[in-house]
């Protein structure tokens, strides 16, 4: 009946240039349930909730709340409709604080002032309930990625949305706070709240979701019961093939050391102490080594401080026989290090510019792009051109596309893309996979495989606990700014890394109060 639904998008159409973005689409989301949505990198997935959302206008079909025909001209009006938005790419304000951000467009008045101790203790109430622990006093740009994520469901929560709108929620969390937001999530359904959720994490799906939208290519697949449908036939209906799940590959063959840490420490930017702590360890060619941890202990800073983005307050570190410690980002890059970022919009990509200029960034000045100084805009455009072909970057208008308009998921594999092709003889990869569909996952590991086994070194940290466990051949946990233990992805196992994640087991000892071994 048609009063089942809370929400119907009808015959959804919607262009840009060079892309029919939502040919078609209808999807019905019933009150109370947990609906996901899955498809490819560009599918249409984001856009689709954009229009719903307020930010797009569809071209085509209509929108019905509760079986009456609405008109959602802006997020103000989604707002009023009871329609929240934890989005993929943040919409934060790096120089406000993280309570600013929340009540922003909220704010509680009084007489015309400013209520910010009530405020304080509503978010604080609801990042108790919701298990969303945030510094509130702390500004944007100095937290990490993953609690940026918390400040935006923190925003949808104050708002107190009755239909909400999670646009790849889990990309940048830990294992255990994913199956804090499953939690939450069913928490919220439970009081009758209803959840569209963009994903491309199978598991997720299956532990969580009560029905599935499927799009390809813009185009509406088709709506399944969870309960009636395994993994493996849900990745075919998305990428259109049978999709391998798990990664091949043969023992690792570890040569000489390419990069050398003794002893590395990097400042904190939020507080006065170190945020890593004397780090030493060795990254071999023909090996993947995976630096493993909850978010926001160290692993961040850590690579900051390997590649030039942070300062370093004391230690050393070698690349290829050569000391780097205070090069600058250019040097460190050009004595053998790529690096895919853990934020793709701050470090790795100039959004305003096209693609192609962004895939020539740390080459532009060599001889096959330059001459004289001046760049050869043809060679770059066949350079551009080459590498969207095989990496399968889906963008609207190919090498011209501005960074910014792609899929998240298709910037990511820009990046990547450049990286793997520039050979360098250390790849440091930060969540290569963040946001990437299980077909786009498989292939990235296939190539991180095949470049270990051409002698590359690649020192991988990532939160996915499946891809630590599968990709690697090393690895260390860093709890607190401190590695507190090697392990062997074939002898250990999931619940062990755990214990070494939350402090309560070092270096093979069992901790028996949370602290300093």
């Amino acid at each position: 009946m048609e009063n089942d639904y809370v929400i119907e998008m009808l015959h959804i159409t919607k262009e840009f240039p060079g892309i029919k973005a939502n040919d078609d689409i209808t999807l019905q989301l019933r009150r109370g349930e947990i609906h996901a949505l899955l498809g490819e990198n560009g599918a249409g997935k984001s856009t689709l909730m954009s229009v719903l959302f307020g930010l797009y206008q569809p071209d085509g079909g209509v929108i019905k709340k509760e079986g009456k025909e609405v008109r959602i001209k802006d997020p103000n009006d989604a707002t009023a409709l009871g329609i929240g938005m934890v989005h993929q790419h943040f919409k934060l304000i790096d120089v406000f604080t993280v309570l600013d951000n929340i009540i922003l467009g909220a704010e509680t008045t009084k007489l015309g002032f400013l209520q910010k101790k009530d405020a304080k203790k509503q978010v604080l109430a609801l990042s108790e309930k919701y298990g969303l622990k945030v510094d509130v006093n702390a500004k944007i740009e100095d937290i990490t990625v993953g609690m940026q994520q918390k400040v935006e469901i923190l925003k949808m929560l104050y708002r107190k949305n009755e239909i909400l709108i999670f646009d790849e929620p889990t990309a940048v969390l830990t294992p255990q706070e994913i199956d804090e937001l499953m939690d939450v999530m069913r928490g919220l359904a439970r009081e009758g709240k209803s959840i569209l959720f963009i994903t491309h994490k199978l598991n997720e799906i299956m532990a969580v979701a009560d029905r599935v939208t499927v799009l390809r290519k813009g185009k509406f697949i088709g709506t399944v019961n969870t309960a009636d449908v395994t993994k493996e036939e849900l990745s075919t209906m998305m990428v259109g093939r049978p999709v391998q799940l798990e990664v091949e590959k043969t023992p690792a063959k570890p040569g000489k050391t390419v990069m050398k840490v003794e002893n590395l420490c990097v400042p904190s930017r939020l507080y006065k102490h170190d945020a890593v702590k004397n780090v030493s360890f060795d990254v071999h060619a023909g090996e993947i080594l995976c630096i493993s941890g909850i978010d926001g202990n160290g692993q961040t800073e850590l690579i900051n401080g390997l590649t030039g983005l942070d300062r370093i307050s004391g230690g050393k570190i070698t690349l290829c026989g050569r000391e780097i410690t205070h090069a600058s980002i250019r040097k460190k890059s050009d004595a053998g290090l790529a690096h895919i970022p853990e934020d793709r919009h701050k470090h790795g990509l100039v959004l305003g510019e096209r693609l192609e200029e962004n895939m020539v960034l740390q080459r532009f000045k060599e001889k096959r792009f330059q001459r004289c100084g001046f760049i050869k805009f043809d060679e770059v455009r066949k350079y551009a051109d080459d590498l969207i072909e095989r990496f399968d970057v889906r963008s609207g208008q190919g090498a011209v596309t501005t960074a910014r308009s792609m899929s998240g998921g298709n910037q990511q594999k820009a990046i990547i893309a450049r990286e793997l092709d520039r050979e360098k003889p250390l790849l440091i990869a930060v969540q290569p996979t963040r946001g990437l569909d299980v077909g786009a996952i498989e292939n990235i590991h296939a190539r991180l495989v095949a470049e270990r086994d051409k002698g590359r070194a690649i020192l991988l940290v990532s939160l996915e606990l499946e891809e630590v466990m599968s990709l690697s051949d090393r690895i260390l946990v860093m709890y607190e700014g401190e590695i507190v233990g090697e392990l062997d992805p074939k002898q250990t196992t999931v619940e062990e890394m755990g214990l070494y994640m939350s402090g309560a087991k070092r270096d093979g000892k069992e901790e028996t109060h949370h602290g300093k071994a």
